[in-house]
């Protein structure tokens, strides 16, 4: 197996013997195998869409692709099952055709064994590093943006060009490309994701906002009640809203883990009031907190680890899957429901500290005129977004020590599970402003680029142009698709860490670095000095 699209990655390169995330090499090969097989349907889906309705094809795609995603499916007969609808989905679809193409006339076993191994997944490898590095740029950016379309179909949030896209970027590269690409246009077409990621963020934040409430600041538990008890982790709300519903009037209490934090600030599910409250911290950390829980875990989406010694009460929705996990089907979440009953609970009461989430797009919009307010009487000095990914190195405590180390005329915004590095710190308050302010998960990136792009607009400047800077953790593609994003818009002098993509070749990054100066964290001291010493780009 070779796998180098997390931060993880063995020795900085590739995992090579089994992955860093718990994935062995027979994953490795059948997500590989899917990611072409998606490939193949989506040149056959685009040739079908100027005469059937591809939406179903479309949201299989992202789903599937999804899936591939670090952490999400460890599962290899559930993956083995994707690749057997991919298959059939382009058997059907050919022949719509008339004419059924020779590759697809053999079983789905035949066709697996005939892919050449150079072609598997990626595309076809060349012996142009650059290039190379710009299709898996491309590509990871494309799976944490179907992590975010997929969720949007899910609240029915749909885009037809979105959908146009996703099938073009899987095709580029490909024997079904007509297109020939230098090392300038698969650039440009890694930008063009980050387009189309933003496209998908807001589909979610309508997806979200429309059926949950805007999000509002919000206080939450970091304590339990006494009673039976389940812990729901990943990112997927509806799957949240739905085991609240199934566990009302049952004495049964829910916390929210992770990702799943930012629930506490939607009206719609603050208002059950058995959402007790936020058990543990980061996805890395699960191995040793999860096991601490009297109560049943439902995983949603992807951060699921080895669930080494509590598989017999761990359960996964959607397209997420652990060999030997109970896996729940269609929502129907009785069988956790049953096993919350059976299982000890919380023994006793036990108060914990109040945290505060839920500064959505709507708050930050509505607090915009106070913000300018207080920076053109330099009461606020400066801006920092700090947040995206968390993991496992030694070296990210850097971001705890960056947030605490902030002078007192500036707040923080945080979104994505980097938060759980500063989350229970108290920054106090500036005027009217926490200086600390969640803004929520990883895809609510939408909510900080909104509320930068409406500053720079009152303020008739640039992004780069704020008392603002980005302090962004990486780990998996979604924050690939949101660093994609971010340069797509033209946002500048990015601090990126713990460590640089394994992926992104000398060239490109050098590419990178001179045109939007993304640089590679160093200590907390120096980049404060450099985020508070740098210029506006008009001045």
């Amino acid at each position: 197996m070779f796998c180098d699209q997390c931060e993880q990655t063995a020795k900085g390169i590739g995992c090579t013997v089994t992955g860093v995330c718990g994935k062995d090499p027979q994953v490795a090969l059948i997500q590989d195998q899917l990611v072409y097989l998606l490939r193949r349907l989506s040149s056959l889906v685009e040739q079908a869409s100027h005469r059937i309705d591809t939406t179903s094809y479309d949201d299989f795609i992202a789903d599937a692709l999804f899936a591939t995603l670090t952490n999400v499916n460890f599962d290899p007969a559930a993956l083995r099952d994707m690749q057997a609808l991919a298959f059939e989905h382009c058997r059907t679809l050919a022949a719509q055709t008339g004419e059924t193409p020779d590759d697809l006339q053999q079983t789905l076993d035949e066709y697996l064994k005939s892919l050449p191994e150079t072609v598997v997944g990626l595309g076809a490898f060349s012996s142009n590093r650059d290039a190379d590095s710009a299709m898996q740029l491309l590509l990871f950016g494309l799976k944490g943006l179907c992590a975010y379309k997929d969720h949007a179909a899910r609240l029915g949030q749909r885009d037809a060009e979105l959908s146009k896209f996703v099938r073009k970027a899987l095709i580029a590269g490909s024997q079904w490309d007509n297109e020939t690409r230098d090392l300038g246009g698969w650039l440009e077409l890694a930008l063009e994701c980050g387009k189309a990621n933003m496209k998908a963020m807001e589909l979610l934040d309508a997806g979200n906002t429309g059926h949950f409430g805007d999000p509002e600041p919000s206080k939450f538990s970091l304590g339990h009640r006494k009673g039976k008890a389940i812990l729901i982790s990943g990112h997927d709300l509806l799957d949240l809203e739905e085991l609240l519903r199934q566990t009302e009037g049952t004495g049964i209490n829910i916390y929210t883990h992770g990702e799943m934090l930012p629930a506490h600030g939607y009206p719609k599910l603050k208002a059950y009031p058995h959402l007790a409250g936020n058990f543990g911290t980061a996805w890395e950390n699960q191995q040793k907190e999860f096991p601490n829980f009297p109560g049943p875990i439902v995983m949603t989406t992807n951060c699921l680890q080895n669930p080494k010694t509590y598989a017999d009460h761990m359960f996964t929705t959607q397209n997420v899957g652990w060999p030997g996990c109970r896996h729940v089907h269609g929502r129907d979440f009785s069988e956790v429901i049953k096993m919350a009953q059976e299982m000890p609970g919380f023994a006793e009461d036990e108060p914990g500290k109040e945290i505060m989430t839920g500064f959505g797009r709507k708050t930050m919009h509505d607090a915009a005129p106070a913000i300018l307010e207080a920076v053109g009487k330099g009461q606020l000095k400066h801006i920092f977004l700090v947040g995206g990914c968390d993991g496992a190195r030694p070296s990210r405590k850097y971001y705890t020590e960056f947030v605490e180390k902030t002078p007192r005329d500036t707040v923080v915004l945080t979104l994505a599970c980097g938060k759980f590095r500063f989350y229970d710190k108290d920054l106090g308050m500036l005027g009217s402003f926490p200086r600390y302010m969640d803004c929520g998960q990883c895809n609510d990136a939408y909510t900080a680029v909104k509320t930068a792009l409406a500053l720079a607009e009152a303020l008739n400047c640039t992004v780069n142009d704020l008392p603002l800077s980005l302090i962004i953790s990486w780990y998996e593609q979604k924050a690939v698709a949101v660093l994609l994003t971010l340069l797509s818009l033209g946002v500048k002098n990015i601090i990126l860490g713990p460590t640089l993509p394994a992926f992104v070749s000398p060239d490109i990054l050098k590419v990178i670095t001179e045109q939007f100066g993304l640089k590679l964290m160093t200590t907390p001291d120096e980049d404060l000095k450099a985020c508070l010493e740098r210029k506006p780009e008009a001045a």
